[in-house]
């Protein structure tokens, strides 16, 4: 049960500030403040958090591929997906789709 009734929760959020600002008294690691680095560092991985986003242009499909198509494109790394888009491409510039 919660100690405080939502008139004491609201009065309490309309409160002023404290006259005198926290003052850690050193002992306790956890109840330190952080500082305006470690602040910003926060907000930094914050914001990274999650995939990037897309650019719009792509779709996300499941297609099947062999075994061995599949490990030598991964074998070179990262990026492998891109690859194998840049293959096809290149498949269709020397194949265009006849309408």
């Amino acid at each position: 049960m919660n100690a405080m009734s939502r008139k004491d929760v609201i009065t309490a959020l309309k409160a002023k500030e404290r006259e005198a600002p926290y003052v850690w008294d050193g002992q306790d690691e956890v109840e330190r403040p952080a500082t305006p680095e470690e602040l910003a560092h926060g907000v930094e991985q914050a914001r990274k958090r999650g995939r990037p986003a897309g650019s719009g242009v792509k779709e996300q499909v499941a297609i099947r591929l062999d075994k061995d198509i599949l490990e030598a494109f991964r074998a070179q790394g990262q990026g492998w997906q891109t690859r194998i888009n840049q293959a096809l491409r290149c498949y269709l510039a020397e194949h265009p789709v006849q309408s």
